[in-house]
Order: structure tokens, then C-alpha cells, then sequence
């Protein structure tokens, strides 16, 4: 066996590491839980040259070299890797350099950090997200008024947390040629008020019209993001995240991170539509020893269900006039499906409404008739994933058993979605809403993500959101479907092995085995054992990945 590297290589380290060499390792101390069913629990592992080669209770009788790198738990609790099953690397980064309006308690708490801001920040455009108006004591969406008054005169662009609308002002509703007169563009729409004029919300494919007043980035300013959102993963514990929606033209430069050793975490791409033919074209692509792996493209069926984007096949129940929004036509996608069975390329798809998932599914079905398996490189294999999947008629559920459909959901939306919902879908439709026990019961592989920076990107509280099915303060509701949260045994697959199915990587991460690769998030409570309640307070005291520390707590 080889072990080289001396501790304080590896464990001095209380921001980032790069991503480096892999490294031995010991680990004790406190309870390990493999995330394998017959043998669930352990005492020590051991990690040779970024592998696993023992787990067990007892330490092994080994010849260990001076540079062993030891890690005590000290009673903390040892997990496999937490994986990020359907996040934004860019835009977490992003809400750490732009006003971040997460947790703004109403409209003049958001308008107080925009004045703030725009203070701060005299010259150019404001970009800003975050914000969301459900918990807000006056209980609607920002208007251009509200952002003319804290920011007179300037160029505001406020994304509402979900990133499927977002509020403009007046100076740039005015330097995006909308007024009264412009037509939403298809799977858009442009609210206004009562006179025709616009609010400044614009919803879905309607923000495309004010894209062009966001200041172009440099690759300078893009590789910031991306440092600051792997900082931020590395510290909550997160040991690798599936990309969505990643630009085309972005991942040469995580490409060129990884190789570089700047790439901490592991990172599994789903490009948006725009770079699918050359993705088709290439094939999967991986480098740095898997650091960074691209094999999918993200597709939006339809919109959110906060701004009433997600397409129903009934009408809203809040607002009778509109069923939402479809993004795109069985025309046009299909067609895209079959090159993606074709080229071995994965589909992942975002599905919000009832509509939007039976659209989906339904075109997948079509997909697969039009292309054996013996034209597909994967073969039977296919891994088809919708992203959400959050309401579902019942009667829908058997494709994701026979197609079958990766369910990628994100708890955390159960929790803050509880407070609108039922206004928005009327009762009888939350049977199929948010249903993860519902499909796990069936087997459905069902990837627990956040979706950050719609929502925090904590792990701790997507963990806690899929067994407490509660709101951080434990409200639940009348009849919010108590009986779809999930045991802690569901709910740690959901972050662990099934992301790993999800990326075709269930061989070599998601469980603690001999001969897998050494990912691993410490966290200071277990999980699976802490009253239900204290979960969200759980933090990340290491990340580990590859038998590297890329992050550790402050002693």
C-alpha cells in the first residue's frame, strides 16, 4: 500500500484545496454510514491513493507510512459523498457577486437592499436575484414602480428565486423596447396592469427581451463565479453537483479548471440546448480523471409553478384564465431525443406541471419506438431524467417503471412551495404533487437535489425537507401529503448512490466500499438518527473527494 502524503498536506486546509493528488488516508472516530444495506454502519475506513481498500469496524493491521493522513471524527458522523443532484454552479457563484435577495422578509426589505446596492454600486446595470413573494406580508410580485423608487433612474433586473421571471424598471423595460404594444414571445408572457401597461414582470421566455442589457462577462469574471460557487458547495458539505443548464460555451473553462487542479468538486454537466448537435457530435466527454464529465442536455418542457409557468392540463385554481406555459412542441423535441439515444448523450428535462411531465414522458416513449436499441450505444441503458417531476397525475407515474424515468426533485421545494400550492393547484391535484415516496416505493430512482440558487443549496436542509416534509419553522399545512416524506435510509440514496446512477457512475461513488473512489462529507450530527427537527442545523466539518480534504471547518 502506499501512503505518502503527511497531514498537514491535507487537513491545514480551511478553505479550498485543489483539486490535486489523490491521497491515504485513515478516518475514525465516530459512526460511518456506507449507505450499503447489508452491512450499513461502520468504525474506520481506509482510503489508499483516492480509493477505497477497507471498511470495517476494527482498524486493519497494517504497515503505515509517516505520512498517513489520520482524521479523528470525534464523534461526528462520516457519510458518503453528498451529491448535488440538479443545481447551478454558476449562478451560486454568481448570487455571491451580484445582489443576493435570498431571505428578503417583503417588498421594502427587497427594496432597502436594492437602494443599498445601488448606492454601493453608482454605475452600470444592477442584476439581481432571489427574491420571492409568497412569504411576503404584501403578497405580490414586484413591479418596475417598486424598483424605480429604490433605484431611480437605473437599469434593474431582479430574477424572482425560481429564475423563471424576473422584474424590470422603467429605464430598462425602456432600453429593451417593451411598452404596452410589445407581444410576449411564445412560452412567455409579459404581465400588465390594468391600464396595458407592463409591471415589469416578465415571465419565462419573456426574459430573453431584457437579456442583452446584462453586461457581457469576460472569462475572467465567469471563472470568479465558478470559484466562488465551489467554494461555497465545498463548505456545505456537497462533494460533487450535476450541473444544469450549463452554457456550451462554458465548459472548456471547467474543462481547463480541472485539469488545472482548480476544480475541487465534482462537476456532471447538462449543457443547454444550444451546445446539444456538438455534444452530439463529440460524444460523453471527461477529463481530469473524471473531474468534470459532460453527457447530457437540458431541456425546459414548461415554467415554474410559483409564476404560474408550469404547464396544467386544467387551469390555475388562483387564476382560472391560464393553464401555463409550454415551452416546446413533441415536433420539435422528439426529433432532438433521438439523436440524444443515438449519440449516447443523456436527456434531461425540465418538467414542472402535470401537463409538462405527461408531455415529456409521452416523448420519450415516442423517442425510444423510433430507435431500437441496437442503434442506441447504451443500448436498453437509456437513464432518461426529468428535472422536478413535481406534479404528476398519479395516473402517470408507470412511465417512470417502464420507460423507465429518473425522477430529479428537489425537497426543498415541498417546503417552501407548501405556502402557495394548494392555492395554485386546488387540493385534489397535490396527490401527485412532490410525490418522492410514491415513486421511490415503485423503485424509481428518485436524485434529491436543491436546485441553488433557486433555493440555498444546503444540504442539510434538502435532507431535512425529504424526511420532514415540514418548513424550517415545522409548519406543514392542512393535508400537505404528510405520507410522501421519505425514511432517512430513502432520503440518504437520494443524495448519495442515486446521483451516482443518475451519472452512470453508481460503480465507482455513491456508497462507502472497498474499491470505490474516496468521497466523503463529515457532517457534526447524524443525520440519521438526530430528532427530525435539528437536522437543518447539521454543518459540513470536512468535504473530502478523492482522499483529498478540500474543505474542513475551523478547528
Amino acid at each position: 500500500m502506499r501512503f505518502r502524503l503527511a497531514l498537514t498536506a491535507a487537513v491545514a486546509l480551511s478553505a479550498l484545496a485543489p483539486a490535486a493528488l489523490a491521497q491515504d488516508m485513515i478516518i475514525r472516530g465516530g459512526t460511518i454510514h456506507t449507505g450499503v444495506d447489508r452491512a450499513p454502519t461502520a468504525r474506520v475506513v481506509v482510503v489508499d491513493d483516492g480509493i477505497i481498500v477497507h471498511v470495517g469496524d476494527e482498524r486493519p493491521d497494517l504497515a503505515l507510512d509517516d505520512g498517513t493522513v489520520e482524521i479523528d471524527l470525534k464523534g461526528a458522523t462520516l457519510f458518503p459523498g453528498f451529491t448535488d443532484g440538479h443545481a447551478h454552479l454558476n449562478g451560486i457563484g454568481q448570487r455571491e457577486l451580484t445582489l443576493n435577495l435570498e431571505g428578503s422578509a417583503s417588498v421594502a426589505d427587497a427594496m432597502s437592499r436594492l437602494s443599498a446596492w445601488a448606492e454601493a454600486n453608482p454605475e452600470g446595470p444592477i442584476i439581481g436575484r432571489g427574491w420571492i413573494e409568497t412569504h411576503w406580508p404584501e403578497g405580490r410580485f414586484l413591479t418596475r414602480q417598486d424598483l424605480d423608487a429604490a433605484a431611480p433612474g437605473r437599469i434593474v433586473l431582479l430574477g424572482r428565486a425560481d429564475g423563471h421571471a424576473v422584474v424590470a424598471s422603467t429605464a430598462a423595460l425602456e432600453a429593451a423596447g417593451i411598452d404596452g404594444s410589445t407581444a410576449a414571445p411564445d412560452g412567455g408572457e409579459i404581465l400588465k396592469d390594468a391600464s396595458g401597461a407592463p409591471t415589469g414582470l416578465l415571465v419565462d421566455a419573456a426574459e430573453t427581451l431584457v437579456a442583452g442589457l446584462i453586461p457581457r462577462e469576460d472569462e475572467a469574471s465567469i471563472r470568479r463565479a465558478y470559484e466562488a460557487g465551489f467554494r461555497v458547495y465545498a463548505r456545505y458539505g456537497w462533494t460533487g453537483v450535476h450541473y444544469m443548464s450549463v452554457p456550451w460555451a462554458d465548459v472548456p473553462l471547467l474543462e481547463r479548471m480541472a485539469e488545472e487542479g482548480q476544480a475541487p468538486l465534482r462537476v456532471y454537466n447538462s449543457v443547454t440546448p444550444d451546445g446539444a448537435e456538438a455534444l452530439f457530435a463529440s460524444g460523453p466527454r471527461s477529463v481530469a480523471d473524471g473531474r468534470i464529465i459532460t453527457r447530457a442536455v437540458k431541456f425546459y418542457a414548461d415554467g415554474a409553478l410559483g409564476s404560474r409557468g408550469a404547464a396544467l392540463f386544467e387551469p390555475y385554481a388562483d387564476r382560472p384564465d391560464t393553464t401555463g406555459l409550454m415551452q416546446m412542441t413533441g415536433d420539435q423535441i422528439v426529433p432532438v431525443y433521438e439523436r440524444a439515444l443515438r449519440s449516447g448523450i443523456q436527456a434531461a428535462t425540465h418538467a414542472i406541471g402535470d401537463r409538462g411531465n405527461a408531455e415529456v414522458a409521452g416523448w420519450y416513449a415516442q423517442a425510444m419506438e423510433r430507435v431500437p436499441a441496437s442503434e442506441r450505444p447504451q443500448g436498453d441503458d437509456v437513464r432518461w431524467r426529468i428535472e422536478h417531476a413535481q406534479i404528476l397525475r398519479p395516473s402517470d407515474y408507470g412511465y417512470f417503471g417502464y420507460l423507465p424515468i429518473i425522477a430529479s426533485m428537489q425537497p426543498s421545494h415541498a417546503i417552501g412551495d407548501l405556502h402557495f400550492a394548494p392555492a395554485r393547484l386546488g387540493d385534489a391535484r397535490l396527490d401527485g404533487a412532490y410525490a418522492w415516496k410514491s415513486l421511490s416505493d415503485m423503485g424509481v430512482i428518485v436524485v434529491g437535489g436543491s436546485d441553488a440558487p433557486v433555493e440555498r443549496g444546503d444540504p442539510a436542509i434538502e435532507f431535512y425537507a425529504a424526511v420532514g416534509r415540514r418548513d424550517l419553522q415545522g409548519f406543514q399545512g392542512p393535508d400537505w401529503r404528510p405520507n410522501e416524506a421519505v425514511d432517512r435510509a430513502t432520503a440518504l440514496k437520494m443524495f448519495t448512490i442515486w446521483p451516482a446512477v443518475a451519472s452512470f457512475r453508481e460503480d465507482e461513488l455513491g456508497t462507502i466500499e472497498v474499491g470505490k473512489r474516496a468521497d466523503f462529507t463529515v457532517f457534526d450530527l447524524d443525520l440519521m438518527t438526530v430528532p427530525i427537527a435539528d437536522i437543518p442545523k447539521a454543518k459540513a466539518l470536512y468535504t473530502i473527494v478523492d482522499g483529498v480534504v478540500v474543505w474542513r471547518a475551523e478547528d
